[in-house]
């Protein structure tokens, strides 16, 4: 059996994935004392034993954390860095599968893999077929507008929100400087920085992410025909990204979509929703913050780096 140490198992993100992990008879999760999870030595020791380990930490014990690894040479285990701390490193592999032909066999290859953020995820699976497909250049200039449940911002914010004292829905990072910024425009091939606005909802899981379209404002003023069939054609296949095609042509006409059925879901689901009359079209990804957006996605890595079914 595999052996998998989470090193900060004790966090949302880790303790999901435990719970998936759980599930995998091929995984032995090994742990350590709870005494022990702050000393370093306890925890290369854990790495040591380990055959990967899952990072479930803020960015600066994440890099402490690989340091710790680097120690250990030949007996350093394979990484999944469940923080921001990677995601931009040219020397770490993306964790995103379905990011472009031939990512899952980089993950597969791969000792370190950068886990994608949760509205990095959906901003990423939305932009960059566009830009694959020449649809659009990569100085367009995007607006990319999401809403998660509460469990994607840590625990101060999951206990106001458990204890009934957060706002029931708010805007945040209004700075405009959000830190999943640079992994979008790395990973979708932006040179225009997009205006991001994040919400939080008074809800545990879920998320939207949306992506206006102006199609006049596009390389060469694509049709709606032409967007649907370019995503059509890059999630063609079967895996955790699904894509459902315009929802003109779907159940979808009440032009209405729940959230509710992300949560739990270690899928993500694509679709279109548009205005030929006036060559308008949104598109919509919704994810599990904590599932394809988080633990679900680590899962997914972890199995292809351990080269598990």
């Amino acid at each position: 059996m595999a052996k998998v140490f989470i090193d900060g198992e004790a966090g949302t993100t880790g303790l999901q994935i435990r719970e998936r992990l759980a599930e995998t008879q091929s995984v032995d999760v090994i742990s350590i004392d709870n005494d022990q999870r702050k000393n370093a030595d306890a925890r290369r020791e854990m790495m040591r034993l380990a055959d990967l380990t899952v990072l479930c930490l803020p960015d600066d014990a994440a890099r402490e954390a690989v340091a710790l690894a680097g120690e250990l040479g030949s007996d350093a285990p394979k990484i999944i860095d469940a923080s921001t701390a990677h995601r931009t490193s040219p020397d770490w592999v993306y964790g995103f599968p379905e990011l472009a032909p031939g990512q899952a066999d980089e993950i597969s290859a791969a000792t370190r893999v950068a886990n994608p953020g949760c509205y990095a995820t959906g901003a990423i699976a939305l932009i960059r077929p566009l830009i694959e497909a020449q649809i659009v250049r990569p100085s367009q200039s995007f607006t990319i507008n999401a809403v998660s449940g509460y469990t994607g911002g840590g625990k101060s914010m999951i206990s106001a929100y458990e204890a009934g004292t957060a706002p029931r829905f708010e805007l945040y990072g209004l700075g405009l400087s959000h830190k999943h910024i640079p992994e979008v425009m790395k990973h979708t091939g932006l040179t225009q920085k997009p205006i991001f606005v994040p919400s939080v909802g008074a809800f545990p899981q879920g998320m939207l992410v949306c992506v206006p379209l102006q199609l006049p404002d596009l390389a060469n003023a694509p049709s709606l025909a032409a967007v649907n069939d370019a995503f059509a054609s890059y999630y063609n296949e079967a895996g955790t990204v699904i894509y459902h095609g315009n929802a003109d042509d779907t159940a979808y006409k009440a032009q209405r979509l729940s959230i509710d059925p992300a949560e739990g879901s270690d899928q993500m689901e694509i679709w279109m929703f548009s205005n030929p009359e006036d060559h308008q079209a949104v598109l919509v990804a919704r994810l599990d913050n904590l599932g394809k957006g988080a633990a679900g996605a680590a899962v997914q890595n972890l199995k292809l780096m351990l080269a598990l079914t």
